[in-house]
């Protein structure tokens, strides 16, 4: 009985979380693609939420088939003439195919409009994460404090770059402080990394250095990541804690604003990793989504909707890296045409095709193994 309440809790607490989230970002990813695709007149023969064998499914008037597949991890949009859910052209098929025929495939649309038709997947999940973050301000508001410190922790990089209670960030290596929020972000992902802070004391303003420590925070469910940190802190008194309300137009702007800080923050992440300034074991795949999602629908809808959009900002990324088989390879390959007046050839494609496959296919087996080493490390 213990075993049959423990997998409950599971398939509510973690499965179905994550999976009414990385549904919705598939969705929203894939529909992109079929809109433009269908606007751009390419025939489209499969919508398909997961991959394997069909669940359900219907056709419809256009002769597309929808359908949910067995295997929920991801989605495709499969136009004529390709070969496989990558969009790999089928050439054989391409050339055997009449004029006008060919001209309904996804190969022989106008360079412009299969280079839109893929742009628009990574597109759609921007605009979903912008949406939603929108939605949250406008509804929920968002809480802000002041960047005034109240306190500076002892032997911390703020005191001793001579730090005190009372003074006021004004902007961080030239970047204007609006919020305390806007210090913590920023600090965050430079651990090790100096930097210059003007504050101001007493009505005169003073630039300061310091070097952000690296240290090792747990939260409130036990997850454990390194950042950078000064060592100061804000409280009601000095930061003026309070929640600010938008109107639907400055929603979506705050909404542009947070999800450019996603992207931001990502590459600060990935370039701090690269340099060796940050361990990789936050890059995580399905199991680390499925936890966190879970985690964040015990906190409430907000929340759930918050990890969200930040998701759908990840993914958008994710599909422009320059990797054949993802939406970004596809992208450099119509660059390369562009400049070239030509396709690259099919063998050039195929190669590419199976380093790039390669590529992704070490990159989740690295992300299952963080995540894996989060449950049991």
């Amino acid at each position: 009985m213990t075993y049959l309440f423990d997998a409950l809790q599971i398939l509510t607490g973690y499965v179905i979380p994550f999976l009414l989230v990385l549904t919705l970002l598939v969705f929203v990813h894939e529909m992109g693609h079929y809109l433009v695709g269908r606007w751009s007149g390419i025939r489209i023969l499969a919508f398909s939420i997961g991959f394997g064998p069909e669940l359900i499914g219907w056709t419809d008037r256009h002769g597309t088939r929808w359908k949910l597949a067995a295997i929920p991890l991801g989605g495709y949009v499969k136009f004529y003439g390709d070969e496989d859910a990558a969009s790999v052209p089928d050439y054989k098929r391409l050339e055997a195919l009449a004029p006008e025929e060919r001209s309904q495939t996804f190969l022989g649309a106008k360079l412009w409009k299969r280079a839109a038709t893929v742009a628009a997947g990574p597109i759609a999940n921007f605009i979903l994460a912008i949406a939603i973050f929108a939605v949250l301000f406008s509804v929920y508001g968002r809480q802000v404090a002041d960047p005034v410190v109240a306190r500076v922790n002892e032997n911390s990089a703020a005191a001793q770059a001579g730090v005190v209670p009372g003074d006021r960030l004004i902007s961080i290596d030239n970047t204007p402080v609006v919020t305390f929020d806007d210090v913590r972000r920023y600090v965050s992902v430079r651990p090790e990394m100096p930097i210059s802070i003007r504050i101001e004391r007493n009505g005169a303003m003073l630039d300061l250095s310091m070097v952000p420590q690296r240290t090792e925070l747990t939260d409130q469910f036990g997850n454990k990541m390194e950042i950078g940190v000064i060592g100061i802190l804000t409280d009601q008194e000095a930061g003026n804690f309070r929640t600010v309300s938008y109107g639907p137009i400055e929603a979506v702007g705050q909404g542009v604003l947070q999800s450019w800080h996603v992207v931001t923050g990502t590459f600060d992440y990935l370039s701090n990793v690269v340099t060796g300034r940050m361990k990789a074991d936050q890059i995580g795949g399905p199991i680390r989504v499925a936890k966190v999602s879970g985690q964040m629908a015990t906190l409430g809808i907000p929340f759930l909707l918050n990890i969200a959009a930040i998701l759908s900002v990840s993914i958008g990324l994710l599909n422009l890296m320059p990797v054949p088989v993802l939406d970004g390879g596809h992208l450099m390959f119509y660059a390369v045409e562009a400049l070239r007046g030509r396709p690259v050839g099919p063998a050039a494609q195929d190669v590419a095709y199976r380093i790039g496959f390669a590529m992704v296919l070490m990159l989740m087996v690295f992300a299952t193994w963080n995540d894996i080493s989060m449950f049991f490390g």
